[in-house]
């Protein structure tokens, strides 16, 4: 099999599946007889060759898949008019937390935006598969401890935690805040510098639930509305 052949069976391959492929599994479709170095070196000449389509080839945490351009996205969303699901700010935030202080408890992450974190935050991030119990913190009540997914970077069409933007930028951060709003899983991989905040502002902020440790009487809480900066 010469390299057009093989490069037509990675197309193929990476063309109709649905999630990422390692590059240990694209050896198998070679009964790995082509080496990872020999598959990557394919892949490069394949994403040259999709430079200027409207598709293109790209390496994200969980393996290469195909996906759309940015610029196709405007048209696209005409054939699927439906909006992705929208986050309070209190989840971004929560989110941000997480993906830049993990493995981070419940506790940490209040600690960080001073307002009590309602279960259901945590619950909505779980459920959209960005977060994960990855464990739980040897001390009292040995909370759980909270960690990214790899589907957190691949809808944001990322390879690793490194490629996240600087947690000290507040302009960085507000993109990265506004790619998690807007990652929609039909049309994933968002570039972080090319999105608008799509934070639901008319969407009311969940009530605080109090933290075992303060007493929400106290006078001591913000609202849970209230701008917070979830930079370390």
């Amino acid at each position: 099999m010469n390299s057009a052949e093989a490069k037509h069976v990675l197309e193929a391959a990476l063309m109709c599946s649905p999630q990422p492929l390692p590059v240990r599994e694209l050896r198998v479709l070679f009964d790995d007889v082509l080496g990872a170095d020999t598959i990557k070196t394919l892949l490069a000449e394949l994403q040259l060759e999709w430079a200027q389509r409207g598709l293109e080839l790209v390496s994200v945490s969980s393996g290469w898949r195909f996906q759309s351009r940015p610029a196709m996205r405007a048209y696209l969303d005409r054939l699927h008019p439906e909006k992705p699901p929208r986050y309070t700010r209190a989840a971004l935030e929560t989110l941000a937390i997480i993906a830049y202080r993990q493995p981070a408890t419940r506790g940490d992450m209040e600690d960080i935006r001073g307002v009590s974190i309602n279960a259901q935050v945590l619950k909505q991030l779980e459920d959209r598969g960005w977060i994960e119990v990855i464990g739980h913190r040897e001390t009292v009540g040995r909370p759980a401890l909270f960690a990214t997914t790899r589907q957190f970077l691949d809808d944001l069409g990322l390879e690793s935690l490194d490629q996240l933007p600087v947690a000290d930028d507040p302009a960085q951060r507000a993109q990265l805040m506004a790619a998690l709003a807007a990652a929609d899983p039909a049309q994933v991989a968002l570039p972080i510098d090319e999105v608008e905040l799509a934070v639901d502002a008319d969407a009311p902020p969940a009530p605080p639930e109090p933290s075992p440790e303060t007493n929400p009487d106290d006078g001591a809480f913000r609202a849970a509305s209230e701008p917070a900066d979830p930079s370390p």
